[in-house]
């Protein structure tokens, strides 16, 4: 069965569990993927991640890879990633050009943008001086 939207997909593994105080989430790789952990381990929300690539159990490799992603807790297992929340959906598209794009929670949290430099924070974003699709929103 094909998956409509990736990204949620991984959002909703990841809400889910941090919710659930999980150490780790495993889920399909993608590059897209990748770079929204990239985005997370940079600003500070996960530990790290990691691409592995499939094996059967008889040992022998599979089609695709697995991208883990590790949870980041505090002292006293706070968690580091407060919300999460999909924006720009396959169904309604959001897209914010350089002037109007978006603050999350006045600056605390995070939006990740889908630019034609790559995915790039809100603040990387008004750096460079470039819009783009606005995939979600982190805090």
């Amino acid at each position: 069965m094909t998956m409509t939207d990736p990204i949620a997909d991984m959002l909703t593994r990841l809400r889910n569990a941090n919710q659930a105080f999980h150490d780790s989430v495993a889920m399909p790789y993608s590059k897209l993927k990748a770079g929204v952990a990239e985005i997370l381990q940079q600003e500070g929300y996960i530990t790290s991640f990691d691409v592995k690539d499939n094996v059967t159990d008889a040992g022998e490799p599979a089609v695709g890879k697995t991208l883990t992603i590790t949870l980041k807790y505090g002292r006293n297992r706070e968690r580091s990633i407060a919300g999460v929340r999909r924006i720009s959906k396959p169904g309604l598209r959001v897209y914010a050009k350089h002037t109007g794009l978006p603050k999350v929670l006045g600056g605390l949290g995070v939006a990740i943008i889908s630019t034609s430099q790559g995915l790039l924070t809100d603040r990387q974003a008004n750096q460079k001086g470039v819009g783009g699709e606005v995939l979600a929103y982190v805090w």
